[in-house]
């Protein structure tokens, strides 16, 4: 017997509802997994120095806790180069260093695989020989980790009350005082006459980081009341933005 127009109407709406169903609760069970592994991630990225004990007989003036921490945590990734912190801020995470630009993008400081990836530092900073300018990347996320609290920075007055940001390698321990804090975007090659923050690693002279200072106040959306001088060390921020297409934020700082 044939089945009737109603019957075979009635088998493929059967279908669609339950392909609907089907798609739904794989988008619940992807949201769910995604959301998992966001707080995962916030929750590894939080205390992580109270974990690591030392013998705090070898902490001195020139060797501070954090310092040896550091050195500590270096024993489960070389690539840990740096600590960065801000006051009443999530920003309190290790810096990385890898080959590339992009390993970090989506590793954590354990290399493990991590959608919020880790602070990392511009792969042409000289280490050995340090160069200018500290330009160290991060993404921003929901979860408020990595530098999505660099957005606080926007408001003057938040800037106000947290004029500085510490910087820690195993090598120093020190702050650094803001001078410039603008909105940028990556620039098309073909792109004349802008100004490509994230280019700067090393100044060639005095002129060329003089022009550099000069760049970032000029962007600065408002008056920090700090500049720097050719031969002091710079530390710059960097993440993104999505106000415009390839839009950046960026907080230049100088050795205090």
């Amino acid at each position: 017997m044939k089945k009737s127009k109603h019957t075979k109407s009635k088998s493929k709406r059967i279908i669609i509802r339950t392909m609907l169903v089907i798609v739904f609760l794989i988008s619940i069970a992807v949201l769910l997994l995604h959301l998992h592994n966001l707080n995962k991630e916030k929750q590894d990225n939080q205390n992580i120095l109270e974990n690591i004990k030392i013998d705090t007989a070898e902490v001195t003036e020139e060797r501070t806790e954090k310092m040896i921490q550091l050195e500590e945590l270096q024993k489960e990734n070389e690539e840990i180069i740096g600590w960065l912190e801000i006051a009443e801020t999530n920003i309190n995470l290790p810096v990385c260093q890898a080959q590339d630009n992009s390993y970090y993008l989506t590793h954590n400081y354990k290399k493990e695989k991590a959608t919020s990836g880790a602070l990392f530092l511009d792969k042409d900073f000289n280490l050995d020989k340090p160069s200018t300018n500290y330009l160290i990347y991060g993404h921003r996320n929901k979860n408020g980790t990595m530098f999505e609290d660099l957005m606080k920075y926007k408001d003057e007055q938040f800037f106000k009350s947290h004029p500085t940001i510490k910087f820690t390698t195993t090598k120093e321990d020190t702050e650094y005082q803001i001078i410039a804090v603008f909105f940028s975007r990556v620039y098309y090659k073909d792109e004349q006459n802008v100004f490509r923050y994230y280019q700067f690693v090393n100044a060639e002279s005095e002129t060329e980081y003089n022009e550099y200072i000069s760049n970032c106040k000029k962007a600065s959306i408002y008056d920090t009341g700090a500049t720097a001088e050719y031969g002091e060390q710079l530390l710059t921020l960097s993440t993104c933005e999505y106000s415009q297409e390839d839009g950046r934020f960026a907080i230049v700082a100088k050795k205090k």
